[in-house]
Formats: C-alpha cells, sequence, structure tokens
C-alpha cells in the first residue's frame, strides 16, 4: 500500500482520493494520505485496562501500534472470519484500524463528498461520498483517535504563556477558521478565544471561501477585517489545498497568510502546501505551536 502514496501528483485540483473498506455490510473511505500499508491480520498482544475500542497492540517494522476495532467502535456487527488492519499515521500517531475487507481506491472530487445527515452519532462521520449503486462513508479518524487517546483533545486546549499586552493585540485581530471536525472546530474556535483572538468558523473550504468573498464584495480592506485564516486539508466541497490556492490566487485576498492545520502534515503534503503559498503548516494537535506561529504573524509587537 505504500507505493500508492502520492499518486496524486497535482496541487490543489480539489481532488482527492479513498480506499474503500466493508464493515459489515457498509462500505467506508480513508484518505490514502492517511494510510501506510495494508496488513493482514498478525498477532496481537493484549493491554489490561485498555479502552473497550482497542483488541491490543501489535508490532509493525519496528513500531508498537495499537489495534482498534473498527466495529465495535461503529457499534457494527464483527466478522471473525476475515479481517485486514489498515495502518496509519496521524496526528504524529501510528495506529491500526481492524476492518472487514479493503477493496479499491477511488479518485475523487471534494465536490462530490457530501456533509454527514444531522442524526444521532453523526459525529463520527465527516462526509458521504455517492457512487452509483451504494453509498461510502467517510469517518471522522480524527475524533476517533481523540476518543481513545484523551492526549489529543488535552493539547488542542493548550495556550502558551502570554502577557496581558500581547492578548490586548490578540483581541484586535479576527481569524477564519475551516474545520470541518464539529469537534475539532469547538476546540479550535474556544482555545483561540480563551487566548484572546476573534474568530469566525466555517465547516468547509466552500463556505470558508464564500465568507472570504463576501469580505471583498464589502468593499472595505480585506486587512481590516480579516488578517489570518488556518484551514484544515480534508473537508467537504473544497479542500484545504484549493482553498489556499485560491486565496493566493486573488488579487485582493493573495497576501492573506494561510496556516493548514491537519493531521496529514507529512512530507509530501507539506512540499504542496509550500507550493501553494501556506505560510506555515502545523500537524494536529499542536495547537500551542500554532498559537505561537500566529501571534509572530499577526500580533507581535
Amino acid at each position: 500500500m505504500e507505493n500508492n502514496k502520492g499518486i496524486l501528483l497535482e496541487t490543489g485540483t480539489n481532488e482527492f482520493e479513498i480506499i474503500e473498506f466493508s464493515i459489515g455490510n457498509n462500505s467506508y473511505g480513508i484518505n490514502v494520505a492517511k494510510v501506510r500499508e495494508i496488513i493482514n491480520l498478525v498477532p496481537i498482544t493484549q493491554l489490561p485496562n485498555a479502552h473497550p475500542n482497542v483488541d491490543g497492540i501489535f508490532t509493525l517494522r519496528g513500531k508498537i501500534m495499537p489495534l482498534l476495532n473498527l466495529a465495535r467502535c461503529l457499534s457494527s456487527e464483527e466478522k471473525t472470519d476475515i479481517s485486514k488492519i489498515i495502518v496509519s499515521e496521524m496526528n504524529g500517531y501510528f495506529m491500526g484500524f481492524k476492518v472487514d475487507e479493503v477493496s479499491r481506491i477511488h479518485r475523487i472530487s471534494w465536490k462530490q463528498m457530501e456533509a454527514a445527515p444531522n442524526i444521532s452519532d453523526a459525529d463520527q462521520v465527516v462526509g458521504v461520498v455517492k457512487m452509483k449503486n451504494r453509498l461510502i462513508i467517510l469517518l471522522d479518524f480524527e475524533k476517533i483517535l481523540a476518543e481513545i487517546n484523551p492526549e489529543i483533545s488535552k493539547k488542542l486546549a493548550e495556550i502558551p504563556v502570554s502577557t496581558a499586552e500581547l492578548v490586548a493585540v490578540r483581541k484586535t485581530k479576527k481569524i477564519l477558521i475551516a474545520e470541518d471536525s464539529h469537534m475539532l472546530r469547538e476546540l479550535l474556535l474556544n482555545t483561540l478565544h480563551t487566548a484572546g483572538y476573534n474568530t469566525i468558523a466555517a465547516e468547509d473550504g466552500q463556505r470558508a471561501w464564500d465568507k472570504l468573498t463576501a469580505i471583498v464584495a464589502s468593499g472595505k480592506p480585506v486587512a481590516d477585517q480579516i488578517q489570518l485564516v488556518i484551514t484544515d486539508i480534508e473537508m467537504p466541497q473544497m479542500d484545504g489545498h484549493h482553498l489556499t490556492k485560491r486565496i493566493k490566487e486573488d488579487r485582493d485576498l493573495k497576501e492573506l497568510p494561510v496556516i493548514i492545520f491537519s493531521s496529514l502534515i507529512n512530507p509530501e503534503m507539506r512540499r504542496k502546501g509550500e507550493a501553494l503559498g501556506a505560510y506555515a503548516q502545523i500537524t494536529k494537535p499542536e495547537i500551542e505551536q500554532l498559537i505561537s506561529l500566529v501571534d509572530r504573524k499577526i500580533a507581535m509587537i
């Protein structure tokens, strides 16, 4: 599976690739950029007092990582006759996800991805992709990971030590946040607000772009209304790379600094972000580092 990474060489095309897998009778998807490889089930060592959704730990290429049982996490029926492990790297953590089967890779546009319906437990879903004869559900793997690793949520609430003078300057600055995960968006908004910044939020890149074009249409200088954009990469309708591309190609917005804050910041993604003109790129959940970079760019006194 490692050789499949990097298929998408273009930058800012608003397309992505997903690996389709199944649990029970449902089809799910995970971004190729999050996957290191796919392996058959290996021997698992159980850990005492582990999270109930974690089957145990296993070793792969010298790394010890947990194995999360996705069927149990999703309250779905488990198959016992066949299983695969999707080895993933997100937020700087390696983890295996136990699934029933892995089928194929699809290349699709973010515009084909619709937001999850507002129903019970839909917060585990970031979107749904309509295929010809079925739906593929894209899971919020960051939320799933945060539920078994509280350290992630803790880091999202960390604020660097600040002087009263710096906080006063922050209160004069406004930041647009584009993040589709409800949990992460609220954590990010609350933490930045606690630090002193004014914030506005968008649930995906398209809505963020709409807010920016409305600011331009107002006729007032952009720099007087908004000073910085923080964007995720994976989002319905328009991803963070395409959002960055449009900002940097726009005559009125090109000076607006963009920080990419994503679980997908690997060397390839970092090169793409740099090519698009991102001011900085930070791996979730390092919000203390994020705020320090924001301070350096728009709040230095």
